[in-house]
């Protein structure tokens, strides 16, 4: 065997453990990420332990350390992937996009996100209750920036005729609040309806009602 041969056999042999060890460390960080949201929502920052995040990941402990090294990082971590999940839904805007179909993906994402994941909103909101200490510089730089970014669209469409709000920071706290409202204060707003849990028909109510209520305010009846 000539010894190019050997290198592309080498390769070939390679390629596919490479893939495999990829496919693993995702699959364990998503475990423990999960985990670790959970453990962070019922136990706080101070309350959470590594151990305590492994046991739920069915994981060992040393695990858990060899991909995020201490409960801070994974802390942060779990919080970034929560950001990252929720402004996904106007990643792909521009001022050539159509306002309304923008806001009203927009608005449906956050609310099937409060309702598919109220743990997520529940643990930022502490965070931030908390005065955001573990947040703050990702906040103040990452998080103002995506704002500026979308917001200045916004203000383009404004210009043009596209849409009636002229402070389009506004319409994103207003998104915010009313959707991250289903998840952080769930127990309050199912006693109110005489329920336990949501079903599977109260993320259709809620949209329904909100939606509407969101496009008429931006003139996009």
């Amino acid at each position: 065997m000539t010894q190019n041969n050997q290198k592309v056999n080498m390769l070939s042999t390679d390629a596919p453990s490479h893939r495999s060890q990829q496919a693993t460390r995702a699959h364990n960080q998503a475990l423990i990420l999960a985990a670790a949201e959970e453990e962070f929502v019922l136990q706080s920052f101070r309350g959470a332990t590594m151990q305590g995040i492994a046991d739920r990941a069915g994981l060992p402990k040393a695990n858990v350390h060899y991909y995020f090294k201490n409960k801070k990082n994974l802390y942060k971590a779990v919080l970034r992937s929560i950001i990252q999940e929720w402004n996904e839904g106007l990643v792909t805007m521009t001022v050539d996009s159509d306002p309304k179909t923008v806001i009203e993906k927009f608005v449906r994402t956050k609310l099937h996100q409060a309702f598919v994941n109220p743990n997520r909103h529940k643990l930022f909101a502490l965070e931030v209750i908390g005065g955001a200490p573990h947040l703050h510089d990702f906040m103040s730089t990452t998080m103002k920036a995506w704002v500026h970014d979308k917001t200045q669209v916004m203000r383009e469409w404004h210009k043009q005729g596209k849409i009636a709000i002229d402070d389009p920071l506004q319409l994103l706290i207003l998104i915010w609040a009313t959707t991250q409202r289903y998840a952080e204060f769930e127990i309050e707003i199912v006693g109110l309806m005489d329920k336990a849990t949501y079903d599977a028909e109260d993320e259709a109510r809620a949209s329904e009602f909100l939606v509407p209520f969101i496009l008429r305010g931006c003139g996009l009846e």
